[in-house]
């Protein structure tokens, strides 16, 4: 099974994601990986969380 840019929401083997992993570095997920659903994101001063309906918490 293919993922998901958890920046953009495409394809990961869909044209270059140069610019959706410097985004990355600065932002939390946006999209979850395995099933391309919009996360629930959340941003505090000590980190994020990101909420998959499906798939869970992510935490950084």
């Amino acid at each position: 099974m293919e993922g998901y840019c958890d920046h953009c929401g495409r394809l990961a083997s869909e044209g270059d994601h140069t610019a959706c992993q410097e985004a990355r570095r600065m932002e939390p997920p946006r999209y979850c990986a395995v099933c391309r659903r919009r996360m629930v994101v959340q941003v505090t001063p000590s980190g994020w969380t990101a909420r998959c309906a499906e798939h869970g918490v992510l935490s950084g």
